[in-house]
């Protein structure tokens, strides 16, 4: 059974909205909260015209522009599939790996670096360490679903915490540092953009030169101590930061 039957999707043809994103952002929705999961296959384009009144070109219009998200694959011989949704990340202070779960993403990690390292100097001025100092360097790329959304780069205090493999591998950074008797307090965050390199892109499953968001993030304990900093990158085609933003009085 097609399961887009069961979502009323419908167009306003007096909208000044085309028709063909009217349909995409009712299927985008339905995707976001779960009514359409990941592995699930879409009907037939034109029985989905005929029930909506619209034409195939329209249909397919929309249904590419979610395959261009990132939230829909055309697999030959298979269909169109759903692949997941758009990761919405809040600006507060939390891990992906506890994003990824509360989004019902199933996240994985690969462990690609974890090793000890002189301090440069900017890690040295994050960290407020000597420029030199060992420190923990852990590389990390993160997966939801099987599929790479992001690299992960963290330089923590040596000494801090224990950070074998295996468990960087089955849970969050932030999640260890916790149960470690760490209390996270702050951070200090910048979020930018850039393109990929053809490294990045090999990793993440991108084209080199594909946009990517970044961050940067160094953050405290309730003593006001560096415990880490954090120089990301994630796809832009499957992750968004989200600000709430106040009028000041």
């Amino acid at each position: 059974m097609d399961p887009t039957v069961s979502l009323q999707l419908g167009v306003d043809r007096s909208s000044p909205v085309p028709l063909y994103f009217q349909l995409s952002q009712q299927l985008e929705a339905a995707i976001e909260r779960g009514a359409l999961t990941p592995g699930t296959l879409l009907g037939n384009e034109i029985e989905l015209a005929g029930r909506l009144g619209l034409s195939r070109p329209t249909v397919r219009q929309a249904i590419q522009s979610l395959v261009d998200k990132g939230l829909l694959v055309r697999r030959r011989g298979v269909g169109t599939q759903v692949v997941h949704s758009q990761v919405k990340r809040p600006l507060e202070l939390s891990s992906l790996y506890d994003d990824l779960e509360a989004a019902g993403q199933r996240p994985q990690t690969r462990v690609l670096r974890n090793t000890v390292e002189p301090a440069s100097a900017e890690v040295a001025a994050r960290l407020g360490v000597a420029e030199g100092e060992e420190v923990h360097l852990v590389e990390r790329l993160r997966l939801a679903h099987g599929e790479p959304m992001a690299c992960l780069r963290n330089h923590i205090p040596a000494g801090l915490l224990a950070l074998d493999t295996a468990p960087l591998e089955a849970t969050g950074l932030y999640r260890l540092m916790r149960a470690a008797g760490i209390t996270l307090h702050s951070a200090r965050q910048s979020v930018g953009a850039r393109a990929a390199t053809a490294e990045e892109g090999r990793q993440l499953g991108e084209a080199a030169g594909a946009p990517l968001l970044t961050m940067q993030r160094t953050t405290f304990d309730d003593t006001g101590r560096a415990v880490e900093f954090g120089s990301h990158i994630y796809r832009a085609a499957r992750y968004s930061f989200e600000f709430q933003l106040l009028v000041r009085p």
